[in-house]
């Protein structure tokens, strides 16, 4: 009896739900059961024997700390493929230069979104495909919801989970944790829970190595991310009150610099407003329209803001009075789409070459990639993409050059959506303005329920966390790897397997060593070429 309780572990951690739906089965067949419960004896001593060990490995798990132990993996590793495709030799991409706001760390390593423009692009390269390797981090059941890199090319983290948000420094090879600092979190009274959108908060990487970071109680901190001898080390070194100018049950959703140093933020229920560092003067103006997306910034002095119904250029006037320079209505829908965090767009503003910011809006059948001058907000073009009724997208676009990387999202509304092999609906496309008219230039297949793509200009890949829909009932998710020009897929390398590899609308970050680094609901992934010249 024994010998079959190993062959059926053995053909399970092999092919997975569908070994344990056969034994369910064939349990049901009388012979069967009868047979199995005249071999199947367990004693007490025995009993209590496996009790123990079973507590043992329990309380290892607890008392290990974070980080050293990988994410435990479903199984069924053998029935999907753990590498698809070729490597590819590096193409450097041609594009205008992403300009460097000088409050922010450098361009790829400030924020979630990578710099001011919000241009998911990154200066160096990513994998390429060579012999990828795969090691996993597990946190329990934190979310590092945004990663960015220190001077040192440390990882600065800021994570979620229910007890709370805390920000961590993190190396960027072990993926252990060497500082953490938790946040503060809402006041006793407030109305907010664990759950709510206010428990969360955005955070960026300024040119002094401080993580400026929103918290759940209406502050805004700069929290210093080293000592004076370079060790990691998070103490808070300027903290400055919204008071009376965010309710203490909205939050703040967006938050960044200027080119004057003048930090804007925006809320939920649609305040946004501007702190000037030196003085502590808060000013700010309702837009009276819900906002679910961060904001950027160009050296125009404008601050771009997509609400649940229009695009906005605001301005700072005397004193850092945020004034509206435009508002550019979009076509919201009718309802909130599977997949969508809000009926309305569910992008960032992201700043194109040639003065243009682009979005994405809730039509229906078909989303729209939409494109306005940034100075009169004057549309240009919109192009539809994706699928009539299985369109959506609640991730960032990613500039490239003259155009833009959207990705369908439609179908994902949380982790459930994905579990047992399950998919959501495809794609992931390009679309380019020129002209004053939009052209969708390639789209791919490829199956990314929640995380915006990454694009690396010295090797012309664009990254996104995909997932292979399977009969076989196996949650396996691949880092894959599209030729930007092309739209072709280059190569996908499988992460893990199970629910805790599920990314859960966290991005994917391309660190400065060239390894990709995925957050996923338990932890962290790192991929990484095996060799490289």
């Amino acid at each position: 009896m024994i010998w079959l309780a190993l062959g059926l572990l053995l053909a399970w951690v092999a092919m997975g739900p569908v070994v344990i739906l056969a034994v369910a089965l064939a349990v049901c067949v009388p012979r069967i059961r009868w047979w199995i419960q005249d071999r199947v004896w367990i004693d007490r001593r025995r009993g209590g024997a496996a009790l123990g060990v079973l507590a043992a490995l329990v309380g290892l798990v607890v008392v290990v700390p974070d980080g050293w132990l990988p994410i435990p993996q479903s199984p069924g590793l053998m029935v999907v493929p753990a590498y698809v495709g070729r490597p590819v030799a590096e193409r450097p991409m041609s594009l205008g230069v992403v300009a460097q706001n000088p409050h922010l760390a450098r361009n790829g390593a400030s924020s979630q979104h990578n710099d001011a423009a919000a241009s998911g692009t990154y200066p160096w390269a990513g994998p390429i495909g060579l012999e990828p390797e795969v090691d996993t981090s597990w946190f329990g059941l934190e979310k590092c919801t945004a990663l960015a890199f220190d001077s040192s090319d440390r990882v600065v983290a800021r994570c979620e989970q229910r007890g709370g948000s805390a920000l961590h420094v993190i190396d960027p090879e072990s993926m252990r944790k060497l500082a953490t600092k938790d946040l503060p979190r809402p006041p006793e009274d407030s109305e907010s829970t664990p759950d709510d959108t206010c428990e969360g908060g955005d955070f960026y990487l300024d040119d002094q190595d401080r993580a400026v970071v929103a918290t759940s109680d209406g502050r805004i901190l700069a929290v210093r991310t080293a000592d004076a001898d370079d060790e990691p080390d998070l103490t808070t070194d300027q903290s400055w009150d919204l008071g009376e100018d965010v309710d203490e049950d909205d939050c703040l959703v967006g938050l960044l610099p200027d080119w004057s140093g003048r930090i804007w933020f925006t809320t939920s229920d649609g305040v946004v407003g501007t702190v000037t560092p030196d003085t502590g003067v808060v000013r700010s103006l309702d837009l009276g329209e819900g906002i679910v997306s961060p904001l950027t910034t160009d050296e125009t002095g404008g601050a771009y803001v997509v609400t649940s119904h229009a695009l906005h250029r605001l301005s700072a006037r005397s004193g850092g009075r945020p004034v509206v320079d435009w508002r550019a209505e979009y076509d919201r829908g009718s309802e909130q789409k599977s997949g969508q965090p809000s009926q309305g767009s569910g992008t960032v503003p992201t700043l194109v070459d040639g003065g243009i910011v682009a979005i994405a809006d809730n039509a229906e059948p078909q989303l729209n990639v939409v494109f306005h001058e940034r100075s009169s907000g004057r549309e240009i073009c919109r192009q539809p993409v994706f699928d009539p009724d299985a369109s959506a997208t609640g991730t960032s676009l990613v500039s490239v050059g003259g155009g833009v990387i959207v990705q369908n999202t439609h179908g994902y509304g949380g982790p459930l959506a994905t579990l047992l092999g399950r998919g959501t609906s495809p794609g992931i496309a390009r679309v380019d303005v020129a002209g004053g008219a939009c052209e969708t230039v390639w789209t791919n297949d490829q199956v990314a329920p929640s995380s915006g793509a990454k694009v690396s200009l010295a090797n012309g890949l664009a990254y996104a966390y995909t997932k292979r829909p399977t009969w076989w009932g196996i949650s396996a998710w691949y880092l894959t790897a599209l030729d930007v020009t092309t739209g072709r897929t280059v190569f996908s390398v499988r992460t893990g397997t199970g629910a805790l590899m599920n990314n859960d609308r966290a991005t994917i970050t391309i660190a400065p060593d060239t390894a990709a680094l995925i957050s996923t609901v338990a932890g962290l992934v790192r991929v990484h070429d095996r060799v490289r010249d």
